[in-house]
């Protein structure tokens, strides 16, 4: 069994992530030696990207289909720390973490994961039942991602609900769910963002989208991060400016330079090259999850995969996409990149449990 297990493993999959890891951590690296750096979260950022590769390398011998089983207790404790984190101390505004020593622990991150194995099973389940397309069960899919999503937005971290959220719509487009609830739910949306927007979105998210849109509208404070970002980025041209030399980033202009702007770092010091490396090994990993979910040996496998994807597609997406002001600011991390604990062992976590899927897939498929 072992012996299969080894054999079926896409090595693959983790060697592109080491790739990606050796690019970021240089950018992380020179990040840190310039002014607002901190060369302490360079070492914590190799800890946390070992300690998830193990992780990751464990869960390959637990089979996937054991979480079907452990569904629902795993979204319930998730849903508990989503509650309890709310009671803690606020860090940049927000209640998102728990506090472990010098570690900071974030539930939301952690709770993508237990998301996807919720949906994965609700659906799989209600599929072997020819209830999946009912009224019923729709409803009760949607209070499985309303009670989670009010509590993440009550952080608040509309970034992270807003993946969540993205991640269920694209598990549920490929269970199948019938073109009606399409319809309506787009219906929906289009009513109801205009009153997200003049009525629930609090000042600085509605600053953020304004930003987006015309970063000039206020250069100096919401506009600043955007701007920043993009001087970085295109200071890069096609080679860099060299490790240690960028000037927004050594100089302490580029904000939030080791999470959200990593990505603009590696733009300006690494350039053009660097960072059109950097898409293609993530569309070459996304290219292997969705190969491990065309050959999965059934529909729960399936639809992890494609959740895991699509976790890893939006943050591949939307922190580039800000960095270079295509996307509003959310604060997403970029995968194997972006300094964070919990992003980090997430990411591993998430592709652990594809590769035990890939590991007992369809034989006569390779």
């Amino acid at each position: 069994m072992v012996k299969k297990i080894l054999k079926n493993i896409d090595y693959l999959i983790y060697i592109l992530i080491i790739l990606i890891f050796c690019i970021g951590i240089v950018g992380l690296y020179s990040a840190s030696q310039g002014a607002g750096g901190n060369e302490d979260n360079v070492y914590k950022q190799i800890a946390f990207f070992v300690s998830g590769l193990i992780i990751s390398i464990a869960l390959i011998f637990i089979d996937y289909r054991s979480y079907k089983k452990i569904g629902i207790p795993i979204y319930i404790i998730m849903i508990l720390m989503l509650i309890a984190v709310l009671f803690t101390n606020r860090t940049n505004g927000a209640t998102s973490w728990f506090k472990i020593g010098a570690l900071s622990l974030q539930p939301a991150e952690f709770f993508k994961v237990a998301i996807i194995i919720m949906l994965a099973k609700v659906i799989t389940n209600s599929k072997e039942k020819e209830t999946f397309n009912h009224v019923k069960n729709i409803l009760f899919i949607v209070l499985v991602l309303v009670i989670p999503l009010l509590l993440i937005i009550k952080q608040p971290d509309y970034g992270t609900a807003i993946v969540i959220l993205l991640i269920a719509c694209s598990m549920l487009f490929v269970g199948e769910i019938k073109k009606r609830y399409i319809v309506i739910a787009s219906i929906l949306l289009i009513i109801g963002i205009p009153i997200l927007y003049n009525y629930v979105l609090p000042e600085h998210a509605k600053a953020r989208i304004n930003v987006y849109l015309n970063p000039e509208l206020d250069s100096k404070g919401s506009g600043y991060n955007i701007i920043q970002s993009k001087l970085a980025v295109g200071s890069g041209m096609l080679m860099g400016m060299g490790v240690l030399n960028g000037n927004q980033t050594q100089l302490g202009m580029l904000p939030m330079k080791m999470t959200d702007f990593i990505f603009s770092v590696i733009s300006e010091e690494m350039g053009f090259v660097a960072s059109a490396t950097l898409v293609i090994l993530y569309v070459c990993l996304l290219y292997r999850i969705v190969r491990i979910a065309m050959n999965s040996k059934d529909e729960f496998g399936k639809l992890i995969c494609i959740g895991v994807f699509t976790l890893i597609l939006i943050h591949f997406v939307q922190n580039i996409g800000m960095c270079i002001g295509l996307l509003p600011i959310t604060g997403i991390p970029l995968p194997f990149i972006s300094y964070g604990g919990s992003s980090m062992l997430t990411n591993f976590i998430a592709i652990g449990i594809c590769e035990s899927i890939s590991a007992r897939r369809k034989s006569h498929n390779y």
